[in-house]
């Protein structure tokens, strides 16, 4: 049987390492069969690649690429707490987006994450979702996920 590692490695995916809180929270927790993650920004090596609103200063494309990255992110955060070979299947994911004024194309940069979790999860990486457009995030990010995983 294969399991979630082996499957990121076949795709040549490795997990960062996990995000620094910015605040008093910590990246993930269990309660029961569930993790739960904080929301998760676009970190590359500690820092933003981008900063500013989709449709403005950060095009779509290049936020539905950090949406994959907050989701990396949040994966590690899972396989810090519980590992990711614990995984039986992908809940749920909620995704904000800072958005210029009129940017209506929240889904479409989700996307970036929950593609992602398709590649590596298959079917247990189907999930419920939201895309919320914020005016503003955490430092400037464009993007943020949070994450809900059965274990």
């Amino acid at each position: 049987m294969s399991t979630w590692s082996n499957r990121l490695k076949e795709l040549g995916i490795e997990l960062p390492g996990v995000a620094a809180p910015l605040a008093a929270y910590v990246p993930a927790t269990q309660s029961g069969p569930w993790v739960f993650t904080s929301g998760q920004l676009p970190f590359v090596e500690g820092k933003l690649p981008a900063t500013g609103k989709v449709g403005a200063e950060v095009s779509p494309e290049e936020a539905k690429q950090y949406s994959a990255t907050c989701i990396l992110n949040a994966l590690a955060a899972v396989h810090a707490l519980v590992g990711i070979d614990s995984i039986k299947r992908v809940v749920k994911v909620v995704g904000f987006v800072a958005s210029a004024e009129g940017f209506t194309g929240q889904p479409g940069v989700i996307n970036g994450a929950s593609e992602l979790l398709g590649e590596i999860f298959g079917d247990e990486g189907k999930h419920a979702r939201s895309a919320v457009g914020v005016a503003e995030l955490p430092i400037g990010a464009p993007v943020e996920i949070e994450l809900i995983v059965e274990v």
